[in-house]
């Protein structure tokens, strides 16, 4: 298809997930869009997402309950302003999904028609899926309806470098994002896109940790470039650790959805003997057993898996059925059966591993940073609807209702002149040397990060990680300012630079709240405020 040249520079969105697609989507009508994604286009976290997305719509629902659960799961973080926005849209996000071709689990009995379940931290069932895939069912038809429209432009395996500011052009202009530096991976250059408004939505950080469920993409890649443009940043020292992702050495990134426990399936300790299985034990860590929030039962596993001196324990699906299992967790069926575990006749060995990112780059319900010209939705951003835990399914809502009201804004705001760009400057550089450099920094990290920084913390912990950060630190800088870029090197500088960010959070955090525990701060305060951090202060 071809694509006339604009008459001024497109907008330029980086990410292509649910948050990327729905901005260029409700966008596009009124400006050029060019969204880049760094992989391939089925790779991002949203393609991953089994559960769901929250849709207020039952007779037994309403805005105040989703509200109300949203800020019990936050632990007293939530901004509920925020909350209750997106809660009122989220009937209208669902439509929107709906009238996209997105093919959501049918019941006609239910609300517009759907299927929906319940999930960890919610009174009701209100949770839209595609059985268990929802994520890339929702992926799959928003792609199909950026690809027909001509006023985008994907790029396959383009990314993104560094913002281009006022900084870099080194004269009297006015201080605001202008573009973006990207690397065209497969050409092995980096272009200068000039952009009249640039889109950050790049997802969350999970790949810091060295057990995620997350995709290999998630470098933290448009949180660090936020920062470095000077941005704000909130509430980084909550990382969500989903409770449950496959224990298996062949499958290390599968997420077990949070859906079967809401369906009733138990989590079980190993047997005293090794063989077999043993007692249920969530409901000695909370009255709602399996079905509290995720930072309670990821906490409850990490107890028992330390107390017993066990490497996992069991997620027990049987009494529910294999006719019932294969219906409503087909995905899951038949991938563990692939690997040899048949779920409608054995438990399933699962651990907790790094989920979503809490924090992000500060914005408002519009998706705007602190540099004009510079916008931030979904996993990238903090809006402070998670507060200190997300509620599960909150974070697809999120995805469509801010990607609308961004692309509203974007397309309500006169557009900003232009300015000429430099060029991206190789000539003081060569090629890399010795990639082993990047490999050997990228475990060390990714292993720090999780002995060290992980579902339980200690200061000493914490302080003994930001040392050894500061010195990767230097070596990434040191190797970044002598060769040309690559991926892996651009995705290190990018997940250092947030664990950097993750860590200085947790210290300033003197209490345990939510995803963020502490032993020598076990106490909640009665009152507490989101950690910010902003370039210039004490440590940076």
């Amino acid at each position: 298809m071809e694509h006339k040249q604009p008459a001024h520079a497109p907008v330029v969105i980086v990410g292509a997930g649910l948050a990327g697609l729905t901005v260029a989507l409700h966008l596009a009508a009124k400006r050029a869009v060019v969204v880049l994604a760094k992989r391939n286009l089925g790779e991002g976290a949203t393609a991953w997402a089994q559960g769901g997305i929250v849709g207020v719509l039952g007779r037994d629902d309403s805005i105040e309950s989703h509200v109300r659960d949203t800020r019990d799961a936050g632990a007293g973080l939530v901004d509920e302003h925020t909350a209750r926005f997106i809660a009122k849209h989220s009937a209208r996000a669902i439509e929107w999904l709906v009238a996209q071709g997105v093919p959501f689990s049918a019941d006609p009995d239910g609300p517009l028609g759907l299927h929906l379940t319940r999930e960890g931290g919610h009174a009701v069932r209100r949770i839209a899926h595609a059985a268990d895939a929802t994520g890339r069912a929702i992926h799959n038809a928003l792609l199909d309806r950026v690809r027909e429209h001509p006023n985008i432009v994907l790029r396959e395996r383009w990314m993104a470098v560094d913002l281009i500011t006022s900084r870099h052009l080194k004269r009297d202009e006015p201080i605001r994002c202008y573009g973006v530096y990207a690397l065209d991976i497969d050409g092995g250059r980096v272009e200068t896109l000039k952009a009249s408004t640039v889109v950050l939505a790049t997802g969350g950080v999970g790949k810091v940790y060295r057990y995620t469920s997350n995709p290999d993409t998630a470098t933290g890649d448009g949180i660090a470039m936020a920062w470095r443009a000077g941005c704000r940043v909130g509430n980084m020292e909550f990382i969500q650790f989903h409770p449950t992702c496959l224990y298996h050495p062949q499958e290390r990134s599968l997420l077990i959805t949070e859906a079967l426990r809401g369906e009733g399936a138990y989590l079980l300790l190993p047997a005293k003997d090794g063989k077999g299985f043993g007692e249920r034990f969530m409901d000695r860590h909370d009255p709602r057993a399996e079905l509290a929030p995720r930072d309670i039962v990821a906490r409850a596993i990490d107890f028992e898996m330390k107390k017993h001196g066990v490497d996992h324990v069991w997620l027990d699906g049987r009494h529910l059925g294999e006719a019932f299992l294969k219906e409503h967790f087909p995905t899951i069926h038949a991938r563990c059966l692939k690997l040899g575990i048949d779920i409608a006749k054995a438990p399933i060995p699962v651990v907790p591993a790094a989920h979503y990112t809490c924090g992000g780059a500060v914005t408002d319900l519009e998706g705007r940073s602190d540099l004009p010209g510079l916008y931030a939705v979904g996993e990238t951003a903090y809006t402070g609807l998670h507060g200190a835990n997300r509620l599960a399914s909150n974070s697809l809502l999120e995805c469509v209702v801010l990607g609308r009201t961004c692309a509203e804004s974007i397309g309500a705001a006169p557009i900003a002149a232009e300015a000429a760009l430099p060029a991206w400057d190789e000539s003081q550089v060569e090629n890399a040397d010795e990639q082993v450099v990047i490999a050997h920094n990228w475990d060390e990290l990714r292993l720090l990060m999780w002995n060290y920084v992980g579902i339980v913390r200690t200061t000493k912990r914490l302080e003994r990680a930001l040392r050894r950060i500061g010195l990767l630190k230097g070596e990434i800088d040191e190797y970044y300012a002598n060769f040309r870029v690559s991926r892996d090197l651009l995705e290190l500088r990018n997940l250092v630079d947030c664990a950097e960010l993750i860590v200085r959070s947790a210290l300033m955090r003197h209490e345990s709240r939510g995803l963020h525990y502490s032993r020598d701060y076990p106490q909640t305060l009665p009152v507490s405020f989101p950690t910010v951090l902003i370039r210039g202060m004490s440590g940076f």
